[in-house]
């Protein structure tokens, strides 16, 4: 929970003009804390206006959005290149019209590549800045540091292990948790998942997570299927469930699947990943923020990912931590198996997944780790989130 000293007075605030908070979320992770910090924020000020670019879950929330956050949503060093073009356009639009706009504070949401630039911008142009989400300074390109010092009045933060390198470095930093971690039960209900989704309630089920962009799709997608099919050849039992992030990767991952030839007992799901990860025994997953859901959910995992090769060479040369997964990164130590680049085969990632599908001591010591880090994460998140930008706000002089 938030120490009750940094809470703001809850009574909301009446002011002569509506306060305008902007906010860019670039993916579906930061959608979620988008989507948190924004009805935290409506709860001390119901008249709030939120600005920017955001997600399905933000819009709802009562977001206005000025470019669709999918135009964001791409991973990698050379990935981005193809779209640099396109992402700088927008960046350049999306400032001139904050600037012109003159929100009472920028929040950018993960997404550092676009959002620290902006953030720098705006700042100049006299705006309090908040990032959310730390970029992994701790594990590659610490000097960023410095970089952000210069563009950003306050970094959120959402892991405890971040805020020692943005201390050492006179950074303004709050922990405030992960708004997943308040969200999801510490127990989750497994039966009622699959009641659900209408999966049989004794049958092995095995969820399949290759991730919700397109380009996860195209490159794990069909691993993710041949590992599947290896894995029912020794488990004929099997049942498997895969969320689709939205109608687009849903399409998308049928034709991968009936270009492979391959028949499988596989249910594509329209979203619905928290009720996939409490249903299923085992899943294999993309390396992302969905590891940290697939941990909180207390299941086995087998994480995997590749990307560009070039991509892979430059980052396996600039990284310094030896974990890439978020459960193992928490925990300090390998929890859970990563198989990368060229060693993500079916063969060996199908054979850890059957390891882990049964129960026994080594998963129940998991599960006790999964548990002490959920707990470790659960701070009240979004309510910390929103004391923290409200206390920038007074800070800058944007609130009496």
């Amino acid at each position: 929970m938030v120490d009750a000293a940094v809470v703001p007075d809850t009574t909301p605030v009446e002011r002569s003009k509506p306060l305008c908070i902007a906010l860019v979320a670039g993916e579906a992770s930061g959608d979620i804390l988008g989507a948190g910090l924004i009805k935290a924020l409506q709860r001390h000020y119901p008249n709030a206006r939120f600005i920017g670019i955001g997600g399905p879950r933000m819009l709802a929330a009562g977001f206005e959005s000025r470019f669709p956050m999918e135009r964001l949503s791409v991973m990698g060093l050379v990935e981005v290149l193809g779209r640099l073009r396109e992402l700088l356009n927008i960046r350049k639009q999306l400032a001139a019209h904050l600037k012109s706009e003159a929100p009472d504070v920028f929040i950018g949401i993960d997404a550092p590549d676009f959002t620290l630039n902006l953030e720098q911008q705006l700042r100049d142009a006299g705006i309090p800045t908040v990032h959310y989400v730390s970029p992994s300074v701790w594990a590659w390109r610490e000097k960023r540091v410095l970089g952000i010092k210069q563009s950003t009045d306050l970094m959120l933060t959402l892991f405890p292990f971040e805020e020692a390198v943005y201390q050492k470095h006179g950074v303004a930093v709050r922990c405030v948790g992960h708004t997943l971690a308040d969200q999801i039960p510490l127990q989750p209900d497994r039966d009622a998942a699959r009641t659900a989704l209408g999966l049989d309630h004794q049958a092995p089920v095995m969820a399949l997570m290759p991730g919700s962009r397109n380009g996860e799709l195209r490159k794990l997608g069909l691993l993710f299927l041949q590992t599947a099919a290896l894995c029912l050849q020794q488990r004929p039992d099997l049942h498997f469930v895969m969320p689709c992030a939205n109608p687009e990767r849903k399409a998308q991952m049928q034709a991968i699947l009936a270009d492979s030839g391959l028949s499988l007992p596989l249910t594509l799901l329209d979203g619905q990943a928290h009720e996939a990860l409490a249903a299923c025994d085992a899943v294999l997953i993309a390396s992302g923020t969905a590891t940290l859901e697939a941990m909180l959910f207390k299941r086995p995992m087998v994480v995997a990912y590749r990307m560009a090769g070039l991509t892979f060479r430059i980052l396996k040369l600039l990284v310094k931590v030896g974990h890439v997964s978020l459960p193992n990164l928490l925990a300090g130590r390998e929890v859970v198996p990563e198989f990368l680049q060229d060693a993500a085969t079916p063969e060996v990632m199908s054979q850890a997944l059957l390891a882990r599908l049964g129960p026994t001591s080594e998963a129940e010591a998991t599960q006790a780790t999964f548990l002490a880090l959920h707990q470790m994460l659960r701070r009240d998140a979004d309510e910390a989130a929103a004391a923290a930008v409200i206390d920038l706000m007074r800070e800058k002089g944007r609130l009496a």
